[in-house]
């Protein structure tokens, strides 16, 4: 029984990668036909054309949560696009920039897929989706689950054209603040997660992770994840200031895990586990206490 599960869920990731490859080629397809004048244009273009192609196989698939890896996939790609239509002058934000980006999607997507079980299994976010939104499963497939990540993941990236594609001021004390925020937050997110893991070896039905950086925040892994996409923009703005708007990106990051995958956690939590309702009185959401709450 183990070796078949195994060979299933090696097929699942076979036919995963595959959708990923097809997307990457019609996505650099389209940027080779694109006009060179108009980079942004071409990347929302590519981006949007890479996430429709997904999409088309979750839907032949019946799994949207073929799409999941798409959120740590498509920024290093973004980050290889705009060295690539930059001056080509090496510097050390670039080059800092891109090890960050690239430790954080190797981190992030090697934790989707220790944890993703196969192709048999979508994520139960995706199915409360389903039944509680008053419009067919594809629709809500596109625009919740593919498109609006889609979107706020290409705005929490624009930070990488000022720090990747132009000259900018030389490397300096704000880049040193941004390196702290950025690099502290994969640690984070590398610590919470590795956490977790460890208690979920051993827990039982309705046990509560409130051990470790459990016990400062509720969702410390979710805080890591934000503060990444802050010290995105802080590399950015340290390399223009004109592009202080891209704070649009962390802002709109912040808003989506504020208001939607923190409270859909706590309510499943809530349902699941007697304890949670304490837990929440005496714990942060997302930003860690300085000190054990519980």
């Amino acid at each position: 029984m183990n070796g078949e599960r195994h060979a299933q869920r090696l097929e699942s990731f076979a036919r995963v990668s595959f959708a990923y490859l097809v997307a990457l080629a019609v996505a650099l397809w389209l940027i080779t036909r694109a006009d060179g004048g108009r980079p942004l244009a071409t990347l929302v273009v590519a981006d949007l054309a890479a996430t429709l192609v997904v999409f088309a196989f979750g839907v032949r698939w019946n799994n949207a949560s073929v799409f999941d890896p798409f959120w740590s996939v498509a920024p290093p790609l973004m980050a290889l696009y705009w060295i690539g239509v930059g001056d080509g002058a090496v510097a050390l934000r670039p080059v800092v920039v891109t090890a960050l980006v690239f430790a954080w999607a190797i981190r992030l997507t090697y934790n989707w897929a220790v944890g993703w079980s196969g192709l048999d299994h979508e994520d139960w976010r995706y199915l409360d989706l389903y039944a509680k939104a008053p419009l067919p499963k594809w629709l809500v497939s596109l625009v919740g689950i593919h498109l609006f990540p889609t979107a706020v993941v290409l705005l929490g990236s624009l930070a990488l054209i000022p720090a990747l594609a132009r000259g900018g001021n030389a490397f300096g004390w704000l880049d040193c603040v941004a390196l702290v925020v950025t690099g502290g937050a994969i640690l984070l997110e590398t610590t919470a997660d590795e956490q977790m893991r460890r208690f979920a070896r051993t827990k039982q039905p309705g046990d509560l992770m409130c051990e470790g950086l459990w016990a400062r925040s509720r969702h410390p892994n979710y805080c890591g994840e934000l503060l990444f996409w802050w010290g995105l923009f802080l590399f950015g703005l340290a390399a223009d200031g004109s592009y202080w708007w891209t704070i649009l990106g962390p802002l709109a990051m912040t808003a989506m895990f504020q208001f939607a995958s923190v409270p859909m956690l706590d309510e499943r939590s809530l349902a699941r586990r007697a304890a949670y309702a304490e837990y929440m009185r005496h714990v942060n959401a997302l930003v860690p206490s300085l000190r054990k709450r519980l």
